[in-house]
């Protein structure tokens, strides 16, 4: 199934990649996606490239019930996104991979942060989200991609609420 998720923000190319890579904004994002435990490394530089892998474990009660025995009670999700540098206009692109581990769901695909004006930008997210269940593929497909949307809008929530109060 193909998934595509745009974030619209309020700042300029540059200082997005700031706050990508920014630990404490990064963790911010993570704990207001639900998690119940958390880990997020960082290496690189926003001046560079750099990547950001963040591990969480989630409860798994927006899944509907009759998918949570491919699941369990919680999750635990990866993911990596690895941006390459940035033209001279902030503009980068990367990679995102995002596995559920121990379900049999997993995305990949490609980012791009682009700018949209002075003081904004836009974050995409376009990839592939996969299952390999046989006969419920495709409903913990559809599950996983609302999740996946879900915690994208917070992240965008996230980051809104950060560039106005660090601005």
């Amino acid at each position: 199934m193909r998934l595509n998720v745009t974030l619209d923000l309020p700042t300029g190319a540059h200082h997005v990649a700031r706050l990508l890579s920014d630990p404490e904004y990064v963790h911010a994002k993570v704990r207001a996606s639900g998690a119940l435990e958390q880990h997020v490394d960082i290496t690189g530089s926003p001046e560079a490239a750099f990547t950001v892998t963040t591990r969480r474990s989630l409860p798994t009660d927006t899944i509907p019930s009759h998918l949570r025995s491919f699941v369990g009670s919680s999750i635990d999700v990866r993911q990596v996104e690895a941006w390459e540098a940035p033209e001279s206009d902030g503009s980068r692109i990367g990679t995102v991979a995002l596995d559920i581990v121990g379900a049999p769901v997993r995305l990949s695909g490609r980012t791009r942060l682009v700018p949209a004006g002075p003081d904004a930008s836009i974050v995409s997210y376009d990839g592939e989200l996969r299952s390999t269940v046989p006969l419920f593929g495709a409903a913990i497909e559809n599950a996983t991609a609302g999740a996946v949307r879900a915690a994208l809008e917070v992240e965008q929530d996230v980051a809104r609420r950060w560039i106005a109060d660090h601005a």
